[in-house]
């Protein structure tokens, strides 16, 4: 993909990392969606998991053709300001500074994170993908703004992962002191476990796009959570 300069007309305002990382901080909820989910136009899905209560929204996606990817997240950037919510690009930092995202997802054995901070600058977020305490600890020292922790149960959106159980909840919500997301085949159904282990924010994909209500399972995932300050 090419790399795109910004417009002057579009240049981001002053003051725009401090802005996204504020909503980093206010973000509870974290949806990751496919470009075409179940093979359909992705704006109902998004919106209603936006409208539900997630703070941000992630576009991942390996398969599909690079004009579909780039239509997809020109949806996810604008339904993202209409929710004042962050958009996040999976894995690909170019694609990320294309597409106006916030910031880029990155993991282990992606893009180093000190590599994607030197493309996308200091205004915006990174992420970085966490599977051990040592990866944890690791993290702090990374210049990253947040990490997801898990996988906490197996799923298939990561196939191969090994589960980490709800121990590494626990280590995590005492060695991070950087914002973290708990991650790995959470649900309405075991939510509650993962907030008692010492997560205050969560990060979900088939929850919402699997379900038949996903505005309604959007709101109860992110009450859930909004009772744990961590």
């Amino acid at each position: 993909m090419s790399d795109a300069v910004t417009p002057s007309h579009l240049s981001p305002p002053e003051g725009i990392g401090g802005l996204r990382r504020q909503r980093l901080g206010w973000a509870r909820l974290y949806f990751v969606c496919e470009a075409l989910p179940h093979g359909a136009d992705p704006e109902p899905l998004v919106r209603a998991a936006l409208s539900g209560g997630a703070g941000m929204v992630e576009l991942r996606e390996r398969e599909q053709p690079e004009g579909t990817i780039e239509r997809s997240g020109r949806t996810f950037r604008r339904l993202a300001d209409t929710y004042s919510s962050l958009f996040i690009v999976n894995d690909d930092p170019h694609l990320a500074r294309e597409l106006f995202a916030d910031g880029v997802h990155v993991g282990q054995e992606d893009m180093p994170p000190r590599e994607a901070r030197e493309i996308l600058g200091e205004d915006a977020i990174i992420g970085l993908s966490t599977h051990s305490l040592e990866q944890i600890e690791a993290a702090q020292a990374e210049p990253v703004d947040y990490i997801s922790v898990g996988p906490i149960w197996e799923t298939p959106t990561k196939e191969g992962r090994p589960a980490t159980g709800l121990g590494l909840i626990r280590e995590a919500s005492k060695r991070s002191k950087l914002p973290w997301f708990a991650i790995g085949g959470i649900d309405s159904d075991n939510v509650s476990e993962v907030v008692e282990a010492g997560a205050g924010r969560i990060c979900v994909v088939r929850a919402i796009r699997d379900a038949d209500d996903p505005a309604t399972v959007a709101g109860a995932l992110a009450r859930a959570v909004a009772e744990n300050p961590a």
